[in-house]
């Protein structure tokens, strides 16, 4: 009897489904020496490390943690001069080491620049001059440079943007892995019309230049898109090959652009709307072949009216997908690909702001450097778009946003869709993650995060029971089925989750920053 009770249990056990198997959680002890509106980035982990960038006005530096996240050193970023403006910084991490690249101003010069740096935070070699831009006689209040990588990561660039009044000129510098420089080359790409831009860019594993060339009725697109160039240089090329999508008619908003490098293909993304102004009718799909050097693709999908009632939360059907924007482009092995976009709006003292008032961007959207990440024999892979990995960006300090004296800005943040495609473009399937979220003078902990496990996606995001903030945890198969696992498993109170800020360091594991007592601090969650 007592072996027949064992062999029951072993079989019960054995069809668990994975999402009840337990966690393990640790977390940092909070830094005291932090300032409370401290700016930090979880990078990754690097040589075994988890190391996490913070910055406060002037000071730079970086927070090492063992695997049990206990703080081993906090090494200032010594590199940077003194009393300098940095303007951005952004990092690529290679397992053993990282690069840590930044921008800033000293004097009329605006320099570029990359540095090697160690798990334990140390630097490797000298940092390196990437490019300069001299001349400037006024204070930079914005980053002049964007720094790009390549999936593989084999190929890195650093580009800057200078309009003139009938043409864009894209400077741009190439370099392998080692930042041994492979090109340096000066693109005008021209303007057609007065309200034409410069939209997303990208770099392929191949070194080549993907960007996007739009147009609208309004500056940057205020009012859509109505034009749209895909713009492709090869690295060695003198001038990008030109393809003119032909947008029959629709007014693009959102723009999105992902590589899919192992297919040879580019993807473009867009909700669409049939007027100027509209209300979002359906997506917008084009696919460009990089090796034919010419369009594969180009369909409209409008949404049904089955799929808006499902999606539409407290908003009537015909404008269910207007405070919708595209997050995520996941692609698969076989050259199909997974679109995610979440509901995100705002409203102050009682005004709601609609998505024109947004100018063709996420509210919460602030571009940054992305990878991609590939892991295990899997069904899905490289889920952080360069530019756009996280719509409200990262390097946010815990209090970043809106809201001074009597004025509230709230930021909500709702449900999930996510729509799957075939190769050919045709829709597979679609679901829906339902959450309702929203938080004063802040959005740092609403939203979601992702964990790339290989054979599902781990949706982490935060609900409200009650009284108490609850970290969700629902999982996504390839074939569309959502199943919600069991809240994680806190066994210590007083954390405030940030999941939107993860960072995924294994197969099976995430970094969290958390709030405690007013001071930051980070979670690690092994599944």
């Amino acid at each position: 009897m007592k072996s027949s009770s064992r062999s029951i249990f072993w079989l019960l056990l054995l069809f668990l489904p994975l999402g009840l198997m337990a966690q393990d959680i640790v977390y940092s002890e909070p830094d005291r020496d932090d300032p409370r509106t401290v700016n930090f980035e979880v990078l990754g982990k690097v040589g075994g490390n988890v190391v996490v960038y913070k910055n406060f006005r002037e000071q730079h530096s970086f927070s090492i943690y063992d695997a049990d996240m206990k703080q081993l050193a906090k090494i200032k970023a010594a590199f940077i001069p003194e009393r300098v403006k940095v303007l951005s910084t952004d990092a690529v991490l290679y397992g053993d080491y990282f690069y840590f690249f930044y921008q800033y101003q000293q004097k009329s010069i605006v320099y570029a620049m990359a540095v090697k740096l160690n798990g334990n935070g140390k630097m490797m070699a000298d940092p390196v001059l990437l490019d300069t831009t001299s001349n400037i006689n006024y204070t930079v209040n914005s980053s002049i440079y964007t720094f790009l990588a390549s999936e593989d990561k084999q190929k890195l660039a650093v580009f800057k943007i200078a309009t003139r009044e009938k043409f864009h000129k894209i400077s741009s510098v190439v370099f392998d892995a080692k930042l041994e420089a492979l090109e340096h080359v000066s693109i005008d790409v021209p303007v057609g019309f007065k309200n034409d831009f410069l939209g997303e860019f990208g770099l392929d594993n191949q070194g080549g230049l993907v960007f996007l060339r739009e147009g609208g009725s309004g500056a940057n697109g205020a009012d859509g898109i109505v034009r749209l160039s895909f713009m492709y240089k090869p690295l060695g090329a003198s001038r990008a090959v030109v393809s003119e999508v032909n947008l029959r008619g629709l007014n693009l908003d959102d723009t999105r652009v992902k590589i899919d490098n192992r297919n040879g293909k580019v993807i473009i993304s867009s909700f669409y709307a049939k007027i100027r102004k509209g209300n979002i009718d359906g997506l917008f799909y084009y696919l460009w072949d990089r090796n034919a050097l010419k369009e594969a693709q180009n369909t409209a999908f409008p949404f049904s009216d089955e799929f808006r009632e499902e999606i539409r939360g407290d908003s009537p059907a015909k404008t269910a997908f207007n405070e919708f924007y595209l997050k995520n482009i996941i692609l698969r092995k076989d050259g199909g690909f997974m679109l995610v976009a979440e509901s995100v709006y705002i409203s102050s003292r009682g005004n709601n702001m609609n998505r024109w008032d947004y100018m063709n961007r996420s509210p919460f959207w602030t571009p940054g450097l992305g990878t991609g990440m590939m892991m295990g024999p899997m069904d899905f892979y490289s889920f952080n778009s360069p530019m756009w990995g996280s719509p409200w960006g990262g390097f946010n300090g815990p209090y970043w946003g809106g809201g001074t004296g009597n004025s509230v800005t709230r930021y909500f943040a709702d449900n999930v869709a996510i729509l799957s495609f075939a190769p050919d473009g045709k829709l597979e399937w679609s679901n829906i993650i339902r959450k309702t979220q929203y938080d004063d003078n802040t959005e740092n902990f609403i939203g979601f995060g992702l964990l790339n496990a290989g054979s599902q996606i781990r949706f982490l995001f935060n609900l409200q029971d009650k009284r108490t903030t609850i970290l969700t945890d629902q999982a996504l198969s390839p074939d569309g089925q959502i199943d919600r696992n069991p809240t994680i498993k806190n066994p210590e109170r007083g954390y405030d989750f940030m999941p939107k800020h993860l960072k995924q360091i294994g197969s099976q594991s995430v970094v969290i920053p958390c709030m405690y007592k007013g001071f930051i601090c980070f979670a690690k969650i092994d599944y």
